[in-house]
């Protein structure tokens, strides 16, 4: 499922959760589930409102006076000792690490002791874990996102009037593709800006896709140029067909490499093996030779958008690189599931690919193989003709 969040009247943390509320995601489920970070004293308030004439989800964070500033470090910390899903403790502490970072560059102090007062404490945990939450609820596995409008003016907070777009934000968005309006509101948070650029893995038009849904969530104030909300639209995106069937996945994925000449080997292996458990799709290590004839690699890295920052920083921290370069790419891959057969060996997970020609492959897991290769002291090999061959024998091939 996917995704695409069209952000004609900008974003914010209370929009999106307004938006993917109003796709379905029950209210009292959201409430139980973020109580049991715990954090506690607080409500979730919806209500329809009408921003030029469409119906939209207006939420409201209701926070008793107990709550306090809460560090990046504490909200970490609650975070992990939470008992969410791994997938949304780590998004939802990269959006808030995408916050901190930029505040206390603006600030000058460390980003683990970034107080998210100006974010509302409560209001931005609120909206940010709510948000990963819902997006897991709906089953969303890829984010798009339309290019980000920004409103001009000035925005009052605790440091005084800050310019619209405000520091925080401006310094969220580096690198996305944004434009200019002549609204004085600001249009973009911090919270929406962090949400969006972690979680989108491309901007840009709406895509092919079979839409089977659409959430309005609207913002705080009704603008007279254009309906305040954040429309979010969700489905299965369209793939190419070749004789009636769809056989090709599109999606965009992040290229990030570097070229090192001065490291020792050995690290090569440990920092593919921890870039692996950073979430990347793939990792290659490409022989070349650079200045003064020095041979050298260049390491080249393929991930989606919220895991671009993480593998930045992986590279720049193990390795003797100096610097990064990182791209977008479309991609096309052929349509695959994974199956469980019976086989001589047990249950056997396996891969059923379909090729351009509507042909069908078996591809048995590789870890899997190797296993039991060394259990039953086989040749990798003869594991794998076996499974193959006796998955055949389960699964239509035909194409």
């Amino acid at each position: 499922m996917i995704a695409y969040f069209d952000c004609f009247s900008g974003i914010s943390g209370d929009m999106t959760l307004g938006a993917l509320l109003d796709l379905g995601v029950p209210l009292e489920w959201l409430k139980k589930t973020i109580a049991s970070i715990p954090i506690d004293g607080f409500d979730i308030a919806v209500s329809s409102t009408y921003r030029s004439g469409i119906r939209g989800n207006l939420v409201e964070v209701l926070a008793d006076n107990r709550q306090k500033e809460r560090t990046f470090s504490v909200i970490r910390s609650i975070i992990e000792k939470s008992p969410l899903t791994d997938n949304v403790k780590s998004t939802s502490t990269a959006i808030f690490e995408k916050i901190a970072i930029v505040e206390a560059k603006i600030h000058g102090c460390d980003p683990q002791e970034v107080h998210f007062h100006e974010l509302g404490g409560i209001d931005a945990m609120v909206d940010i874990i709510g948000t990963v939450l819902c997006l897991e609820y709906l089953g969303i596995k890829q984010v798009i996102a339309s290019n980000i409008p920004l409103g001009k003016g000035f925005v009052s907070c605790q440091h005084g009037k800050l310019p619209i777009p405000a520091p925080a934000t401006l310094a969220i968005l580096k690198d996305v593709p944004v434009y200019g309006t002549q609204i004085d509101h600001e249009l973009v948070t911090p919270t929406g800006a962090a949400i969006i650029v972690t979680l989108s893995q491309s901007f840009g038009p709406l895509p092919e896709m079979m839409i089977k849904q659409i959430g309005y969530g609207a913002g705080q104030r009704d603008l007279s140029s254009r309906p305040n909300l954040l429309r979010v639209i969700t489905g299965e995106q369209k793939t190419p067909m070749i004789n009636g069937r769809e056989n090709l996945q599109i999606d965009t994925v992040w290229i990030v490499e570097t070229c090192i000449d001065d490291m020792n080997p050995e690290v090569f292996g440990f920092v593919m093996d921890r870039l692996f458990e950073d979430g990347v799709l793939d990792v290659y290590w490409i022989p070349i030779y650079m200045k003064k004839n020095r041979p050298g690699t260049m390491v080249q890295i393929l991930c989606h958008t919220e895991r671009r920052e993480a593998i930045v920083r992986r590279i720049l921290s193990e390795t003797t690189s100096l610097g990064i370069r990182y791209y977008e790419a479309q991609r096309q891959t052929l349509v695959r599931d994974e199956l469980n057969i019976n086989s001589s060996f047990g249950t056997i997970p396996v891969k059923r690919v379909r090729d351009p020609l509507g042909n069908i492959r078996l591809v048995p897991e590789y870890e899997v193989c190797k296993r039991i290769a060394l259990e039953r002291d086989m040749p990798l090999r003869v594991v794998y003709d076996t499974i193959i061959k006796e998955a055949a024998k389960q699964l239509p091939l035909g194409a």
